[in-house]
């Protein structure tokens, strides 16, 4: 359907459009955090039971608490999630956002100082549940603040890029910390790179207090609160005939996308840490610092060459993140691009779809055969930029679409099942299926790349069947106020 000529952005609306920029961006900060980090943050904080073998990665202690930490966070904020965006249905989509930025943030700088393993689960469930909700209410928000179609769709689709930014962000941000750790004030006695890469995430929190007054509620909301013609939300409605097909194939075909990133993407770290061009940079790394160690007169304890070993391997992983998250900025600009050049939704996924049930598999199968290969890193890093263009546009994806189908009075509430069932819960748990046939006496990086492949593989072929049981939205400038 054609809509009216865009008008242009206002002073306040780029401010909005910048506000969930940050907000977009933060969320994929958070959640890519810990897969760069999980391995030194276990190893730092694990207790003194087992072996230092069990706590290895592919070890029995090591599986057990990454997969925790892995999924563990993803259920709050998959249970929490839901409930905010219920919230969101009731009480509006700007104090809801509001609050779920300063709770991640809050979450995600008190992580930093954690003492055991325990605390930092804590504060990483309070991290997935502001990031949870806060996708929920800032896709309403946006879609209903920007009634023109096109308009709508080319807001959603380039502040949604601002995800792959923070993905590069802290890939980046990971480096700095790994590279100038012991420049920065030490944390419980140590100069730990994780610690500094958990902090940053306070950043968001910042423009955020100094905007919050200017920002204007969702109009098409608050018009129909003021009416008093706003039903009350209810979970119980997503299933009622009218929305039941909705709500379960965009629940389930959401988690697949969320499958192929955690199923193998997310394990990068933990694969490449046994990669032989990696194990030759660390033995570089320990050798140089060695021998300047001794030209000073101080030998290296066991715990600094472990964290010499453990920034290296960091830096290393930030790198390949890097070029993931710089193919997934390109797949999320291609989307917002052809968001409003394609009208059936179904085809529009499938471009990214169909190469990623192809390409994905493929190349963790190849990486577990080459691990041992000498210069094989450097290919894997250009195979990852593909990988990421069509995993991560498939995500941006979900914000155009997901508002489309749900009317205002359950925005909300169907967003937040979708995306924290689907994708937080459902999605999230090829993480954990991943590590669990993966697991085995001996750390066997080859064998978490290969389950991986195994697992993406499964969810990439569900979500490619049930795509074609997607319901086509009415794309118009009225859907939105439906």
């Amino acid at each position: 359907m054609s809509s009216p000529s865009a008008p242009r952005l206002t002073g306040v609306q780029w401010l909005i459009c910048a506000i969930a920029a940050i907000g977009f961006a933060f969320d994929i900060y958070e959640l890519l955090m810990l897969p760069l980090i999980v391995k030194t943050a276990i190893a730092d904080l694990h207790p003194q039971i087992g072996t230092p073998q069990d706590w290895l990665p592919g070890g029995s202690m090591y599986v057990g608490w990454a997969r925790t930490l892995f999924f563990v966070p993803a259920i709050a904020g998959g249970v929490f999630g839901l409930f905010g965006g219920y919230l969101t249905d009731r009480l509006g989509r700007r104090s809801v956002l509001s609050w779920s930025i300063l709770l991640y943030a809050f979450g995600a700088c008190a992580a930093g100082f954690s003492t055991s393993l325990y605390q930092l689960l804590f504060f990483r469930c309070c991290v997935f549940v502001g990031v949870c909700v806060e996708f929920v209410a800032a896709v309403a928000w946006l879609a209903e603040l920007f009634p023109n179609h096109e308009q709508r769709e080319k807001v959603l689709g380039y502040t949604q890029a601002f995800s792959s930014f923070g993905g590069l962000l802290v890939a980046v941000m990971a480096g700095l910390a790994a590279q100038y750790a012991l420049l920065l004030p030490a944390i419980h006695g140590d100069h730990a790179a994780w610690r500094y890469t958990l902090i940053s995430g306070l950043i968001p929190a910042i423009p955020l207090i100094l905007v919050r007054p200017f920002l204007p509620e969702s109009p098409a909301w608050q018009k129909k609160r003021q009416e008093g013609s706003l039903k009350r939300p209810s979970i119980m409605a997503l299933f009622h005939p009218e929305l039941r097909k909705t709500t379960i194939v965009t629940t389930l075909v959401f988690a697949t996308t969320f499958g192929l990133a955690f199923g193998a993407i997310q394990q990068n770290p933990q694969i490449l840490q046994g990669h032989v061009d990696v194990e030759k940079a660390v033995t570089e790394a320990q050798t140089a610092a060695k021998t300047k160690a001794e030209a000073d007169g101080k030998p290296l304890t066991p715990k600094e060459l472990g964290a010499i070993k453990g920034n290296t391997t960091d830096k290393i992983a930030a790198g390949v993140q890097g070029w993931q998250e710089i193919g997934g900025l390109a797949g999320r600009i291609l989307l917002a691009f052809l968001a409003v050049k394609i009208v059936s939704r179904r085809s529009l996924f499938r471009l990214f779809q169909i190469p990623s049930l192809l390409f994905v598999p493929a190349l963790y199968w190849w990486l577990s055969n080459n691990l041992k290969t000498e210069g094989s890193l450097q290919l894997f890093q250009y195979a990852i930029f593909i990988a990421g263009l069509v995993v991560v546009g498939q995500m941006s994806f979900w914000g155009n679409y997901i508002p489309m189908v749900f009317p205002v009075h359950l925005r909300g509430t169907g967003e937040s099942f979708a995306a924290n069932i689907g994708g937080r819960v459902l999605g999230t748990a090829a993480a954990f299926i991943t590590l669990t046939l993966s697991a085995s006496d001996k750390p066997d990086p080859a064998k978490i790349a290969l389950m991986g492949a195994c697992v993406v593989g499964c969810y990439a072929l569900v979500g490619a069947i049930l795509t074609g049981f997607l319901p086509e939205p009415k794309l118009g400038d009225e859907s939105i106020d439906s």
